[in-house]
């Protein structure tokens, strides 16, 4: 990792917690993006990585890239997914202890793929014989099951995992006469929260789960006459409710062999693979059972050949079927009565059925490949846990699934908070370091809102879904607004104030997560959480024929009065399990990020990114892990790497290695309160100590060549070069002239060969040392303005015009920050562009429309904030006022509004500072300036202050 240091101007820092603005979420995306922009995916934050899916493929992952990450020392390599992985394996075999490594992302974000990735680096490492290979091979075959069972196309992925998982990978070390490593032995799994609804509904644009689809495309001809299916999706309604049943990236008769091949290298008997088909078959029937009403109301079947086919499949009499799917049985005094269905109830149980018999199904699954993976060895082992979990989602209309989906986020980023903390704590402890207590976000209170007794959400809606009468999703969000009054995490329709109540229907409610609002619909919530199948309809699958359904419906299941725990509280209760398993093991983290909405190699959405690093909670871990120290190296590892600096050190130091980095580091000159000395490392407090160090070793190393090479090698000369490199960071004197001659020289050399190839590169400027800045910045802003001159001499009128046609086809649509007028909250918006108007979007709703015939006029600052300000007429105080925006296509905004309202004088480029109006009679001020980093945020005057980075003014 530090070789890399000195080339951090171009692919940046492979560890932000060497980011010297650590608090800035803006120099954290600056570096992100640095990265991404040189296929650079990976970064860490000390052991935790950072991974940007590229879309693309970077050829990174081949066998040869994983030997030349095993064994490695973590940060001796760049990042990398099998760097984190070796790492893992190494701790877990060298100290004989647990793991696990928690993969967390937003739904197309990568952590599928991660999950894969590791799992394959571990099936190479591990040795080779014929019972560890089987136990590899239906480790990394259980994948594409349960991705067949478990994985659907959704808006944001085509291959999204719509369960979580968690993985244990069971090594047992093995001893040869020279060293121990460990094998892959056997596994368990364990699933979260299938989202079963997905079975009979699917929003526009999704599909059901994969293995449906694989078995209509790819099944063989027999097979499918066997099952009574046509090879047509088209003709069954659970998989056209999205009207995508194909997809371009997919390829269902491939992903169908593949899940053949590992049902049978997983062990899977032939009848066991014929009643599995069989039950999906089934409920591919059951979905296109249609009900009509008869003439007293009541439901009745209105096609036979699918009860057929449902008999024939699942062995149950066609009768019996019949009855089940449109009676229910009631009890009356001392005995039972059959009840008919009206067709609304009717279709209720088939859609409750067909869920109940896939989601059962799912946990036969994966109960058998647990079989499968089982270690039959009762010796000591250690496990490698792999959690690959659903993130933080937040969609237009947000449900029951998406509750507590970002139920589990919260719990997830508490445990990760404390884990971080204890993980700091202890190294400090170990060390003999004093622990600085770290300001954090204790999410706690969030915790208690959706879980305490008798007064979290969860308790109120089981309560509503366990009370006699009549309870409603509008009754569950009253209750809600009776125990929650006045919580300031949460706000309803009725209970929030008039500003807010525009943006709330009157059946949603709100909570402020940790990662930010989101907005639920309580619509479905009472049936969701209860999720209930009625008892006669059990009886009637207990008469399966089908061995798998025999054990999905056992007839020893409890079969009381008693209403089952609902879906909510079974959830919290594998949560709170889940969180055991992870306290028990050492954490590692991977957490996925998605560059972009539409899957393009090469993008990086600023404002998706930003949201992301927010919700998961990567500057919070960046302010623990920097809390203290940002830098620490074993002894021996930081006196064999920095010994040239010091004539005492090098070439070889004769005492301990603490000794030696005690005295190179006096010799260096660090202060001290920049460095503390533990019992085996030194701790650096700040990156730019490190970087500095770096820089002189850089030098120290050109300089080394040049002197071995030249034939008259003097001790006169060496001793030259040793004060010169000891006085680097001292004023100029005579001690060090030459170097600091050396260093200018050497800086414009390099500048000379790395500047920006266009005006649009023109952030890409290389940092100067010290004694450099104030002439690089002159240097800077000579260039840019060069080049501006040559690209606007160098433009031909067709190009102009080219240009211009291109940008307005590319710029209807860009999206933007836009601050409101009071209190100048962020919030994220698109605007669009039309011939007559601009409209202001949040997830499809229109926020504002704004007529070009209103326009007065469009203030930018001179700096480089990607500011804008439209000013709009309006005489009535009821009307909105002007728009405070901020936009990373800026000039193609620009161009496009020039364009559409042809008056080339529309812009007005400002200095300092902007009135405009917050209504009619009200106004308000943007203040611009340049500073040390880019920030936004309100001033103590009430004013919106903006400051842009120095370095980019163009005067």
């Amino acid at each position: 990792m530090e070789c890399s240091l000195t080339a951090r101007d171009r692919v940046g820092l492979q560890d932000f917690v060497l980011l010297d603005a650590y608090t800035s979420e803006t120099a954290f995306l600056d570096n992100l993006r640095k990265r991404f922009h040189e296929n650079l995916i990976y970064t860490y934050i000390g052991t935790l990585l950072v991974s940007v899916n590229p879309y693309k493929e970077l050829g990174i992952y081949t066998k040869k890239q994983m030997d030349v990450y095993m064994g490695v020392n973590f940060f001796e390599l760049p990042p990398h997914i099998f760097a984190l992985a070796d790492n893992v394996y190494r701790t877990m075999i060298s100290e004989t202890n647990n793991h696990f490594i928690l993969i967390s992302g937003e739904s197309g974000a990568g952590k599928t793929e991660a999950s894969k990735k590791i799992l394959q680096f571990y099936a190479v490492s591990c040795p080779s014989t014929r019972l560890l290979d089987n136990v590899r091979d239906r480790l990394l075959l259980s994948n594409p099951v349960l991705e067949a069972f478990g994985n659907a196309k959704t808006l944001k992925n085509d291959n999204s995992s719509r369960f979580g998982k968690y993985m244990d990978i069971q090594q047992k070390a093995l001893f040869s006469n020279v060293f121990c490593k460990g094998a892959a032995v056997g596994g368990h799994i364990l699933s979260y929260l299938l989202e079963k609804s997905r079975v009979v509904h699917q929003n526009h644009g999704e599909r059901n789960f994969h293995v449906f689809y694989q078995l209509v495309e790819g099944g063989e001809d027999d097979l499918l006459r066997w099952l009574g299916l046509q090879r047509s999706c088209q003709n069954y309604r659970c998989l056209v409710k999205g009207d995508c049943a194909k997809v371009t990236s997919i390829n269902d008769k491939n992903d169908w062999k593949t899940v053949r091949k590992a049902l049978s290298i997983i062990e899977f008997s032939e009848s066991d693979i014929e009643h599995l088909f069989a039950i999906i078959a089934s409920v591919l029937h059951l979905g296109n059972v249609q009900f009509d009403a008869n003439i007293r109301g009541y439901a009745s079947l209105s096609n036979s050949n699918e009860l057929h086919w449902l008999s024939k499949l699942l062995g149950i009499q066609t009768h019996v079927l019949q009855e089940g799917l449109t009676h229910r049985k009631i009890e009356a005094k001392a005995e039972e009565v059959l009840s008919p269905f009206t067709t609304e109830h009717a279709i209720y149980a088939r859609d409750a059925l067909a869920k109940a018999i896939y989601g059962r199904t799912f946990n036969w699954l994966v109960n058998k490949i647990n079989e499968s993976l089982a270690n039959k060895d009762s010796s000591r082992k250690t496990v490698i846990g792999l959690l690959d979990i659903y993130g933080f989602e937040v969609f237009h209309v947000n449900s029951f699934e998406q509750f507590c989906i970002n139920y589990c986020n919260e719990k997830l980023q508490q445990l990760f908070i404390q884990l971080t903390l204890k993980s700091e704590q202890e190294e400090y402890e170990m060390e003999g370091i004093e622990w600085e207590p770290v300001p954090y976000f204790n999410n706690k209170i969030i915790c208690d809102l959706v879980e305490e007794k008798h007064r979290g959400i969860i308790s109120v809606l089981d309560e509503e879904c366990l009370r006699p009468g009549e309870a409603t999703d509008l009754t569950f969000l009253e209750k809600l607004e009776e125990t929650l009054n006045g919580h300031p995490h949460f706000v309803t329709h009725k209970l929030a104030d008039q500003k807010t109540r525009k943006t709330l229907e009157r059946g949603d409610f709100r909570l402020l997560h940790y990662a930010g609002e989101v907005t639920y619909s309580v619509k479905g919530f009472l049936d969701k959480n209860n999720d209930l199948l009625y008892r006669n309809i059990k009886d009637v699958m207990r008469q399966s024929q089908n061995n798998i359904i025999k054990l999905c419906f056992p007839k020893t299941e409890p079969d009381t009065k008693r209403r089952p725990e609902t879906v909510a509280t079974q959830f919290k209760s594998s949560l709170a399990g889940l969180t055991d398993i992870l306290m028990s093991k050492e954490p590692w983290y991977v957490r996925c990020v998605k560059p972009n909405s539409g899957k393009q190699p090469g993008r990086f959405d600023d404002v998706m990114v930003r949201h992301q690093v927010k919700y998961l909670g990567l500057m919070e871990h960046l302010r623990v892990r920097r809390a203290g120290f940002a830098y620490r190296r074993r002894y021996e590892v930081f006196l064999q790497r920095y010994k040239p600096l010091c004539p005492d050190t090098w070439p070889n130091w004769k005492g301990t290695a603490a000794e030696g980095v005690q005295r190179l580091v006096k010799h260096l000159g660090y202060k001290p309160d920049e460095y503390k000395m533990g019992r085996t490392k030194i701790f650096i407090r700040h990156p730019r100590t490190l970087f500095a160090t770096e820089d002189a070793f850089d030098v120290c190393k050109h300089q080394l060549v040049s002197f071995v090479s030249t034939p008259l090698l003097s001790a006169t000369r060496i001793e030259t070069c040793w004060r010169a490199t000891a006085n680097w960071n001292l004023p100029a004197c005579m001690d060090n002239s030459e170097y600091l001659a050396f260093v200018r020289q050497n800086y414009l050399t390099r500048l000379k060969d790395n500047l920006p190839k266009s005006i649009l590169q023109r952030n890409a400027w290389l940092t100067a040392p010290p004694i450099m800045q104030e002439a690089s910045r002159l240097l800077q802003k000579m260039y840019i303005r060069l080049m501006v001159r040559q690209y606007i001499r160098g433009i031909s009128a067709q190009r102009k015009a080219q240009v211009l046609s291109h940008m307005e086809a590319n710029s209807c649509h860009v999206p933007v920050i836009k601050y409101d007028r009071n209190g100048f909250r962020p919030r994220f918006r698109q605007l669009i562009f039309t011939q007559v108007a601009a409209y202001l979007v949040e997830e499809g709703k229109v926020k504002q429309r704004m007529e070009f015939s209103s326009l007065r006029g469009v203030s930018v600052s001179n700096l480089s904030d990607n500011f804008l300000i439209l000013h709009i007429a309006c005489d009535d105080v009821k009307q909105k006022g002007d728009l405070v925006l901020q936009c990373d296509y800026l000039f193609e905004a620009l161009t496009r509004l020039s364009v559409v309202t042809n008056n080339k004088n529309l812009v007005k480029i400002v200095q300092g500072s902007v009135r405009f109006d917050i209504q009619p009679g009200r106004e308000g001020f943007v203040d611009f300036k340049s500073g040390s980093e880019s920030m936004v945020y309100r001033a103590k005057n009430g004013h919106l202050m903006v400051v842009s980075r120095e370095m980019r003014e163009i005067n």
